[in-house]
């Protein structure tokens, strides 16, 4: 299992030595790890999207999958995400409807410049869809709340971004996350990144490790189009994902209504 991700990573650093541009790994989306950036003040980023994740069982898209991110002051963001569902199965009919939402807010408690360590909290209440709608694969029912840290660093000739976690509810088991992204700006509009995500639930289902590529290319100032794709880690089995995917577009808003570029 370790060979791919050794892989994969001699050959981002390979990429990365051999080009002169600077260094920029982000994450937030396309990847699943969240990284301690905000818009900075009075300012929006809207990520809309298309994500998907294929089992050997069935497969669930979400489209759109709707990100709203709001600055305040330079250090603090407000996040609203919410994507509309369609779960399809080999034995179960399609179902759709709204899933999950993410309402949450990130800081940014240590900043110490380009270059320098980045850290911030990002706590978020993912609220629960009905118990049909859990039912039928669109989302899970009950509230969960999410509290995990984010770590940005240059070491080097590269920079990474990590983020740890926990999933908590009243009535199921806690879910720890861990993430790690490590990128490179190949051009001033092109952007690759390659990312390991962990997700394991204490005592009990799920346990899943991913591996994906990504990046970002700027179509014009604050227009940026996002792409990721990768699998499971873990084999085929269990309901783990044989694909994930994302698709999007990211606006970049000034306080005045216009594109900015970040």
């Amino acid at each position: 299992m370790r060979s791919p991700i050794r892989g994969l990573l001699t050959c981002v650093a390979r990429v990365a030595l051999s080009l002169p541009t600077t260094l920029h790994a982000q994450a937030g989306p396309p990847f699943l790890t969240n990284d301690p950036g905000t818009p900075g003040d009075a300012n929006w980023e809207i990520n809309l999207a298309s994500m998907q994740s294929v089992t050997r069982g069935g497969a669930v898209y979400q489209v759109p999958q709707i990100d709203l991110n709001y600055g305040v002051g330079e250090r603090i963001q407000l996040t609203y995400e919410i994507p509309y569902e369609i779960a399809t199965g080999t034995a179960n009919p399609t179902h759709t409807g709204w899933g999950n939402a993410n309402p949450g807010i990130k800081w940014r408690f240590l900043d110490q410049g380009e270059g320098g360590w980045q850290m911030s909290v990002f706590p978020q209440a993912e609220t629960g869809v009905s118990s049909q709608n859990a039912e039928r694969g669109l989302g899970a029912a009950g509230t969960r709340y999410l509290l995990p840290v984010e770590i940005t660093k240059n070491i080097g000739a590269f920079a990474f971004d990590a983020e740890a976690g926990y999933y908590a509810a009243a009535h199921a088991p806690r879910v720890r996350i861990l993430g790690f992204v490590v990128g490179h700006d190949i051009n001033e509009r092109l952007e690759l990144d390659a990312e390991i995500y962990d997700v394991r639930a204490e005592h009990a289902a799920p346990h899943s490790t991913t591996l994906d590529v990504g990046g970002r290319y700027k179509l014009r100032p604050g227009i940026i189009a996002l792409f990721m794709g990768g699998r499971s880690l873990d084999g085929d089995g269990d309901g783990q994902p044989t694909f994930i995917g994302y698709v999007g577009i990211q606006i970049l808003l000034s306080d005045n209504g216009r594109r900015f570029t970040r």
